[in-house]
């Protein structure tokens, strides 16, 4: 009876949390999917019209562009966003005074709600008094249009979800790190390797699982990017930052048309499931 009860609150407790991911997570995932079939208003009845939205949203000429926009962004987000939170937990981990006075500064990023960094960023991004520009001023340098040029546009989007974002995977970096045997690093030193040879031979292969989950939530995070270009550029300038969640958004909410943002969503899904089938995969062949 104790054990049946024991497993009763369990249950209960396992009931929560899965009626919280059926409302919020799993239901509109399947409303999405039935959506992207559908025309309708959210009023009237829908009318099921088949591959028409897919159809819709291939032929729109934003479509192509909100892809290699993604694509980019997402490229240049791994690119600083997974290896400075990892280069930053290096030296972290390092460190043997005000370490967890540090983690906190690099964590306090994570803390502000996304709207306020983004408000701040685009004060730092202002062609003007922005302090970006100022700091260019200081050392004789011509200021830039941040966000106003197609050309440092999507860097400038890139800058600001690292920043807001480096924290959370900092702190798991760091968590792996400490996990790392001693021992192994006094063998490498005994066998003269330094600091660097240190971190490609026992470092990396320690924390390879880590460093690939970290890969597929980073790619599967970046891809769904919104915040930052519809509260910074609105999609502009010339487009260059219209990026499929954007695009989704500018479908449903500018334009009315529900069924083909949902046919972006399901693409998008896609998409991300593809990478995911990709990670684990990897995973797999890492632990065989």
């Amino acid at each position: 009876m104790g054990v049946l009860r024991r497993n009763l609150t369990a249950y209960g407790f396992l009931c929560a949390a899965l009626f919280c991911f059926a409302v919020f997570a799993w239901y509109p995932m399947v409303r999405e999917f039935i959506l992207s079939f559908q025309e309708t208003n959210l009023i009237s009845p829908p009318t099921w019209v088949g591959l028409d939205n897919f159809a819709y949203a291939f032929n729109d000429p934003a479509f192509g562009q909100a892809w290699l926009a993604t694509l980019q962004f997402t490229f240049l987000a791994l690119v600083c966003g997974y290896a400075v939170p990892f280069a930053v937990a290096l030296v972290l981990n390092e460190l043997r005074h005000a370490r967890a006075y540090l983690r906190f500064v690099v964590y306090l990023p994570v803390m502000l709600p996304p709207i306020v960094a983004v408000l701040l960023f685009r004060w730092f991004f202002d062609p003007g008094p922005g302090l970006f520009n100022q700091i260019l001023g200081f050392f004789q340098l011509p200021g830039l249009a941040w966000l106003d040029s197609p050309a440092t546009a999507l860097i400038s989007l890139v800058i600001v979800s690292t920043w807001m974002n480096m924290g959370s995977a900092t702190l798991i970096y760091l968590a792996a790190l400490q996990n790392i045997p001693s021992e192994l690093y006094e063998a490498a030193e005994l066998d003269g390797a330094g600091i660097f040879k240190r971190i490609r031979h026992v470092t990396i292969p320690q924390v390879r699982l880590i460093l690939l989950l970290m890969l597929m939530l980073q790619i599967v995070a970046t891809m769904q990017v919104f915040i930052e270009p519809y509260m910074l550029t609105g999609g502009g300038p010339e487009g260059s930052t219209v990026t499929v969640a954007y695009l989704m958004y500018q479908y449903a909410f500018t334009n009315q048309n529900y069924g083909g943002a949902g046919a972006l969503g399901m693409m998008l899904m896609i998409v991300l499931l593809a990478f995911a089938v990709v990670q684990l995969r990897l995973t797999r062949e890492d632990k065989a």
